[in-house]
């Protein structure tokens, strides 16, 4: 398998470390985190400007018709400057469904998207739910020529800040079964619709939604009635493979502010880059990066397989490894920094709470374990 990129792609990579290297000191992510948002409009502005936003739409919406490799420079990119805005909830999964699902009255939402108006959220998981994809209590039933729909979802990537929410809902069948789930487009600011917006452990924003008989158009039904199930398993793979780039950026950047601090701090006279445990431990930190880099490859390769059982084995065997390795470099890079690396000044605790972070978005180490295991 041929893991090089193309000329385009090189491209697209040195760019974005270019904007992550102008735009995203440590300094300017810990001011764009105390923003009201949680993210910086402006940033978001210039990724809209540098075509990264529209990337994986079809070109008449916007876009230049991107793949999952693409998707996985830009995550790269993002982890490696701890980047807060919200790229993964609404490109990958809110866009990426509506590409999938919509037709074409729908479809034209992309171009807003890509054009930087419109932010998108998937409101999916719900309390308890434990990662189960069908695990879904919340209802939309009909009422005349409308939906109505009734349920709680918690932990929405960004949920807050999107103008519109995609909201999984049972029009059949009961939680737990494949069948009988339906996406919905519904305005964040929908009469019945509540969100409580909150600061997670990793600084990145996320909301809990009630919905108390939201009505909405049937024009607001994406895709066929009751047959999500497969488009929801698709997306969260997309996403997965996505959080597994953005686990190796983060991992890199870890690994350099690593190096630098153990270069700088002295003990017994000499920098405690020196010592050989800590050269030992330096190296253990890259090889898990170097490879995690390649399963986050084969995940990406794979993301956008129609064969629902290669996309699984390779996605949830790339969330395992990188869950792994991702607490490996963090605990080791706190670790080598001392009593500091637990300090909210140096950017070494942050790298290590997103790594442990993202391995529970989409699904932890468990659940892509077990997932694996089980696919047929």
């Amino acid at each position: 398998m041929d893991f090089s990129l193309t000329e385009e792609q090189r491209l697209l990579q040195e760019s974005l470390a270019r904007f992550a290297q102008k735009e995203y000191s440590f300094e300017k992510r810990r001011a764009i985190q105390a923003l009201p948002e949680g993210f910086s409009r402006e940033a978001w502005g210039t990724l809209v400007d540098m075509g990264v936003v529209g990337l994986p739409f079809a070109e008449e919406y916007g876009g230049i018709g991107g793949g999952p490799v693409e998707t996985m420079i830009v995550m790269t990119a993002a982890g490696s400057a701890l980047m807060l805005e919200p790229y993964l909830a609404t490109v990958v999964l809110g866009g990426g469904l509506v590409q999938r699902l919509g037709d074409e009255a729908q479809k034209q939402m992309l171009s807003s998207v890509a054009e930087g108006k419109l932010l998108l959220a998937l409101a999916h998981d719900e309390p308890g739910s434990r990662w189960s994809l069908a695990d879904v209590n919340t209802r939309a039933v009909r009422n005349g020529g409308r939906w109505r729909l009734s349920g709680r979802k918690a932990v929405v990537l960004h949920g807050a800040q999107a103008g519109r929410l995609l909201v999984s809902a049972r029009t059949a069948g009961k939680p737990g079964e494949e069948k009988g789930i339906s996406l919905f487009l519904v305005e964040r600011l929908a009469k019945g619709l509540s969100v409580r917006d909150y600061r997670t452990a990793d600084g990145l924003r996320a909301a809990d939604v009630a919905l108390d008989n939201v009505e909405v158009e049937a024009s607001a039904l994406l895709g066929g009635e009751g047959t999500a199930h497969a488009a929801l398993d698709w997306a969260l793979d997309m996403g997965a493979a996505a959080l597994c780039a953005e686990a190796v950026g983060a991992m890199e950047g870890l690994n350099a502010q690593t190096l630098e601090y153990v270069k700088q701090r002295q003990q017994f006279g000499q920098p405690i880059g020196r010592f050989q445990v800590n050269q030992h431990k330096a190296a253990d930190m890259f090889i898990h990066t170097e490879l995690s880099k390649s399963m986050a490859y084969l995940a990406a390769m794979r993301a956008g397989s129609e064969d629902a059982r290669e996309r699984a084995q390779a996605v949830s065997a790339a969330k395992v490894h990188i869950g792994k390795s991702g607490r490996f470099v963090a605990e080791t890079a706190i670790q080598m920094h001392g009593g500091m690396g637990m300090s909210n000044e140096l950017a070494a605790s942050h790298y290590a709470k997103r790594l442990v972070m993202i391995d529970f978005w989409l699904g932890d180490t468990e659940h892509h374990l077990d997932r694996f295991i089980g696919s047929p």
